[in-house]
């Protein structure tokens, strides 16, 4: 039982996979935050486009309805 402790404690493949899984999930956290930030951003744009185009039909139509008599 001693020298499984000892080839654990000398062993350094379980200390580089936590590594490896701590930059994982770094890399995944900030990918998150980066597409939850950008979505938002998005969402913005589109919203004001979609406004926009509302409101030019809107006083397009009624322009054309004016103007028409």
């Amino acid at each position: 039982m001693t020298n499984l402790f000892a080839k654990l404690r000398k062993s350094e493949k379980g200390a580089t996979a936590i590594e490896y899984a701590l930059i994982a999930a770094l890399i995944a956290l900030a990918i998150v935050a980066g597409a939850t930030s950008l979505g938002g951003a998005i969402n913005g744009k589109f919203t004001s486009i979609g406004t926009d185009v509302t409101n030019s039909t809107t006083s397009s139509t009624s322009s054309t309805t004016t103007s028409g008599g």
